[in-house]
């Protein structure tokens, strides 16, 4: 099960979630296709447990990348996020920006999933903005994760930068605002 698991969540961070096929898959991890049914009650089923543990493997390694003895401000967070080493890791950067979009054609269960993530990223960035303000930090988290997906597309590295730098500038200079006014 761990096996299969494993395999599905960084094929799904890398390709997917479409992209899953149960008999190349079971054969990945050396099962056969009829085997699968005694881990998973339906492909369904296995797409949301794999793309759960691969939004879990994505924030662990957001974790891993922090400083532990110091906790992320802000403008460190957005910094990091709207990086170019995060731009070009698709395969263990934030598996949200990754999988947003088949998420949101996904069923019903994969989306549940997705969203208790989106949630928690959104409450980590309200604590790091030092405030409560819910609408701020959902600006935050949709302005990041869309700047990320959008420099991702960009085929010139000069244009992809100006788009994470664009965002990065527009959000550091969002939370002063938001100070200011408190």
């Amino acid at each position: 099960h761990e096996r299969i698991l494993k395999q599905a969540a960084g094929q799904i961070r890398d390709t997917g979630l479409e992209s899953v096929s149960v008999g190349r898959l079971m054969q990945s991890v050396g099962l056969t296709h009829g085997g699968f049914y005694g881990h998973f009650a339906s492909r369904s089923d296995l797409l949301a447990q794999a793309l759960s543990r691969a939004l879990e493997d994505g924030a662990a390694a957001a974790k891993l990348a922090g400083d532990p003895a110091k906790p992320a401000s802000f403008a460190a967070m957005v910094r990091s996020y709207l990086s170019r080493s995060h731009r070009d890791s698709r395969g263990t950067g934030c598996a949200i920006a990754a999988l947003a979009s088949d998420v949101a054609r996904a069923d019903e269960r994969s989306r549940a999933v997705m969203e208790a993530h989106v949630e928690r990223f959104i409450a980590k960035v309200a604590d790091t903005l030092g405030h409560d303000d819910d609408e701020q930090a959902l600006l935050a988290v949709s302005a990041m994760i869309g700047g990320l997906l959008v420099s991702r597309v960009m085929t010139d590295p000069k244009r992809s930068d100006d788009v994470l730098r664009a965002v990065r500038n527009s959000l550091v200079a969002l939370q002063g605002k938001g100070e200011g006014e408190a």
